[in-house]
């Protein structure tokens, strides 16, 4: 099995060293002829979506790349046709949503809360019975922060499966009838320090094939 990351290379060594930690084949490209021989697909993190894509102007969107968008939009529609298992990872589960017809709080009234000062930040979520993340983490589990949106209205066939109890920011969505899921967190570069999170159990249910 092969895992896509859909990105720039320059900007996802922590993903694919991730995946080179838990012997997981991978290769990084925006390009959908490259990404058809993956059989997952993971959409990382990074800056802020145009906020053309999801009808509004720029109301404090940072770190803008159209060309990004469109590639990830693009990769996004590709996977979704072909039922391919994503994962979206903070900015990722941001473009599922706007590719699913949702859109962006482009700068939380608490982005204080979660946004990346010289470092991750980390505070508490709690996951929702029934949900993935209640399934493989439990009730709660501390989880790291580096983002300054949030998820507004929500794609077609997206549900909440997690979020912050500091201010109900969505923290992680699956959807109803597609191998799709999200997560606002970062799982590749959890710290075991501070928190008993691992990333591996996450990557683990992603890549079984029972998702």
């Amino acid at each position: 099995m092969k895992v896509g990351i859909v990105g720039r290379k320059r900007d996802t060594g922590n993903y694919e060293a991730f995946l080179e930690r838990h012997q997981v084949p991978y290769m990084t490209s925006l390009s959908v002829r490259d990404l058809s021989v993956c059989q997952r697909l993971i959409f990382p993190g990074g800056g802020d979506i145009t906020p053309a894509f999801f009808g509004e102007r720029d109301r404090g969107s940072r770190s803008i790349d159209t060309e990004l968008d469109i590639l990830q939009l693009q990769a996004l529609e590709y996977g979704i046709q072909r039922r391919i298992p994503i994962l979206g990872i903070c900015k990722g589960m941001q473009i599922i949503n706007v590719g699913l017809g949702g859109s962006i709080i482009q700068d939380l009234p608490s982005a204080d809360c979660h946004r990346y000062l010289d470092a991750d930040q980390y505070h508490e979520v709690y996951n929702l019975p029934g949900g993935f993340l209640h399934c493989l983490y439990g009730e709660t589990i501390v989880v790291n922060s580096a983002h300054h949106q949030g998820l507004g209205k929500l794609g077609k066939g997206l549900r909440v499966v997690s979020r912050c109890p500091l201010d109900q920011c969505i923290e992680g969505v699956c959807h109803e009838s597609l191998p799709v899921i999200g997560v606002q967190w970062h799982p590749e570069r959890l710290d075991p320090a501070r928190t008993e999170a691992r990333g591996a159990v996450l990557l683990s249910y992603f890549l079984d094939d029972g998702q």
